[in-house]
């Protein structure tokens, strides 16, 4: 994982190591650490900054979902992002953890967050002057790069709504139970994050100006429609996947019925062949030479009449 130290002076910023970071801290316009939560260093880091215990808890913790505290002057603000290895761990979203006051940032990953990228750039730009700006950008950032894998989603039942056949079922039935499975962890984490970004547009503090509380409210609708989108997806792969289930149902009981009609079909004729078939004395016309004719010309009309019968009764309507 990649290190990101940053101090910004004004318009300027530059990538320091994490000893001059440290050593900015309160003299710089902003600084900002990034730290690898896998490395034990980063650990001792927290350790001798004098930070209160729930803030270094809070972001070495190993389960966190997304969240807004307000601590002394500052803030913990936990969010979930993509990451770019997100198919090689259980949870879909990676988990970054922030502590944001006054002209100073700490933040902590375990997995590398693509939203970092963005940062990376906006900050050499000189488009992130204080914490505010980067929180902003980086939940935003977050919600831009999730919103495509939550319209993806969607686009995968439709799909599945427009090849909808009993031909396909079994294979529908797998891509949609993943597309629910993905919907459902997409929203464990998407519907609090929504919450925690209105928690912290509304909280007191001097580095949130009025602007970086209309880009944090942003991001919250934003959040708030992936959320709705995701519970939508969640209902539909249910519906379809009963709707597949009636359909193999009802597959299964034609191709029963159509087993059961022609077992019926047979079944006077196996009684007939049987009865005939005994090898005892006094068959009436055993030796006659027209006699297995008539035995076959009375099971094809009894074959003929059965099947008649369940044609006219509708049975394979």
């Amino acid at each position: 994982m990649s290190a990101r130290n940053y101090v910004v002076n004004g318009c300027n910023a530059a990538a320091v190591g994490l000893d001059e970071a440290t050593a900015a801290m309160g003299t710089a316009d902003l600084v900002w650490v990034h730290l690898d939560g896998n490395d034990p260093k980063s650990h001792d880091w927290l350790n001798a900054q004098g930070l209160p215990n729930i803030v270094v808890n809070a972001l070495v913790a190993t389960e966190t979902r997304p969240r807004t505290d307000l601590v002394e002057n500052g803030a913990i603000l936990n969010m979930r992002g993509p990451d770019l290895e997100a198919t090689s761990f259980p949870d879909m979203l990676a988990s970054v953890r922030i502590w944001a006051t006054h002209g100073r940032i700490i933040s902590l990953t375990m997995r590398d967050l693509l939203a970092l990228e963005t940062l990376d750039e906006d900050i050499m730009a000189g488009k992130i002057l204080d914490p505010g700006d980067l929180v902003c950008v980086l939940a935003t950032a977050i919600t831009a790069e999730l919103d495509p894998d939550v319209a993806e989603l969607g686009d995968v039942l439709d799909d599945c709504e427009e090849m909808f056949d009993a031909q396909n079922a079994f294979t529908m039935r797998r891509t949609i139970a993943r597309t629910r499975a993905k919907a459902i962890a997409y929203r464990r984490f998407v519907a609090p994050q929504r919450q925690a970004l209105e928690k912290l547009a509304r909280i007191e503090a001097e580095w949130l100006t009025d602007d970086d509380r209309a880009h944090l409210g942003e991001a919250a609708d934003r959040a708030a429609r992936m959320a709705e989108e995701l519970e939508q997806i969640r209902e539909r792969s249910a519906l379809m996947h009963e709707q597949l289930t009636d359909l193999r149902a009802e597959l299964i009981d034609t191709r029963s019925l159509v087993i059961s009609v022609v077992a019926l079909v047979f079944l006077p004729l196996t009684f007939l062949t049987g009865l005939l078939g005994m090898n005892v004395d006094g068959i009436p016309y055993a030796h006659e030479p027209w006699a297995f004719a008539a035995v076959c010309g009375v099971s094809a009309a009894l074959a003929i009449g059965v099947a008649a019968y369940f044609i006219r009764a509708k049975w394979f309507r």
